[in-house]
């Protein structure tokens, strides 16, 4: 396909624009020590999914040993990839990372930009979009490992629509401004989501509320007035359903369908992949939950836990509890939050798959506090919650302008005025 020619751009191919483009070490030559935390730092697919290297949670290697490896060695600037197994992943090294260099492991390889030529936040976001995703998995090997045939030698033959240095340098500012304001507001969550489980722990296990050590019932080993009780006691218990998957008309409308996927690392579920039509959702009225539900993953990968945004449906390996009142919800999202491992300990069972059905949700026993206690977390920490909420739509507000942006920038549909 002859690409459209914008003035000021060029037509080029990788290995033109590129000081060198090379590969992780062969076989199995790089043995890393988990216990070492110092070193050369080994980049694995784990660390590209992002924009940028996550530069955190490494494996290292001697210096000895990463010199060794020398022509598998990378530095701030340059752009990794992934030829085996997560194909398809791309970042870039920036040049403010933590470490002066490190190595890749067998599945990566690698772009070095020549700096008069190529921007490495420019390249990486081109690799973002559905275009350079196609260009960069058309050389795939589907069977087996998913792999990259010749990674090398094909990535220097992908030819590239390329503007001026101070263009790709203007596009990737615009593009960045979206990505810093995302990564900001997930690190907030985060640390709005900590501050909420410090009063928890120091409320609901320390009992001391407050700066306040709560007199505890010799008896029962807890404050007086609270109990034992069972999630059965907080709401009503949900089990999901999956509509008829033939009848296409049961899918793709407006109601959120949430599964497993969709809750990895979500307090608050905003976004789901599937979604089911009004026709998909009323075949299984009794099965819709409202906003503020506690979901609960308990099929297969147990002990996921996130809350509804709005009005949802859910697919059968999750429990949703609908709280009896606001007062529960921050504190039941902590509760079963802090028992993942009893939760999976509960739904071994014996069987290869974790499987914990409604019946034994439900009579899962929990810690039930005084009235008053759960009033006060809930009006303590609901702003924080609201907060993470709010943050949460504006990074789908932003994720969506910014994907809108991406391939229009880079098609020279949009210019950016320098």
């Amino acid at each position: 396909r002859v690409m459209p020619m914008i003035e000021g751009w060029k037509e080029t191919t990788l290995g033109e624009v590129a000081d060198k483009i090379g590969m992780g070490p062969f076989g199995s030559n790089i043995r890393v020590d988990t216990f070492v935390n110092e070193g050369i730092p080994v980049i694995s697919g784990t660390h590209l999914n992002g924009l940028r290297l996550e530069d955190k949670a490494f494996n290292f290697i001697s210096m000895e040993h990463a010199e060794r490896l020398k022509t598998s060695n990378v530095y701030p600037g340059d752009v990794i990839f992934t030829h085996a197994g997560n194909i398809g992943q791309v970042a870039y090294i920036p040049q403010n990372s933590h470490y002066e260099r490190y190595v890749l492991s067998q599945r990566q390889f690698y772009l070095r930009c020549n700096s008069n030529e190529l921007l490495p936040e420019f390249i990486t976001y081109y690799f973002k979009t559905r275009e350079g995703q196609h260009k960069l998995l058309a050389n795939a090997n589907q069977t087996g490992v998913p792999s990259i045939a010749q990674p090398v030698t094909y990535l220097k033959s992908i030819s590239v629509l390329l503007p001026p240095l101070p263009e790709q340098r203007a596009i990737a500012a615009v593009l960045l401004s979206f990505d810093d304001k995302i990564e900001l507001l997930r690190r907030q969550n985060k640390t709005l989501e900590a501050i909420a489980q410090a009063i928890f722990k120091e409320w609901f296990v320390k009992f001391k509320v407050k700066g306040e050590q709560l007199k505890l019932n010799p008896k029962t080993g807890l404050p007086e007035g609270w109990k034992l009780g069972r999630i059965k006691d907080c709401g009503e218990i949900v089990c999901g359903k999956t509509p008829p998957k033939a009848i296409n008309e049961y899918f793709g409308g407006s109601i959120p369908f949430i599964k497993i996927p969709d809750m990895h690392n979500e307090m608050f579920i905003v976004k789901t992949e599937d979604s089911l039509t009004e026709e998909g959702s009323d075949f299984q009225r009794n099965k819709f939950i409202p906003a503020n539900s506690v979901c609960v993953s308990c099929i297969a990968t147990v002990g996921l836990v996130s809350i509804t945004s709005q009005k949802s449906q859910t697919n059968q390996q999750i429990n949703t509890i609908i709280p009896n009142s606001d007062e529960y919800l921050e504190y039941l999202y902590f509760v079963l939050k802090n028992m993942t491992n009893d939760l999976i300990a509960i739904g071994s069972g014996g069987s290869a798959t974790l499987n914990i059905n409604t019946g034994v949700f439900s009579d899962i026993e929990i810690v039930l506090p005084s009235d008053d206690i759960l009033k006060s977390y809930h009006s303590t920490v609901e702003p924080l919650f609201v907060k993470v909420l709010s943050n949460m739509i504006q990074i789908q507000t932003l994720s969506k302008l910014r994907d809108t942006l991406l391939p229009k920038l880079m098609k020279g549909e949009i210019r950016v005025k320098l």
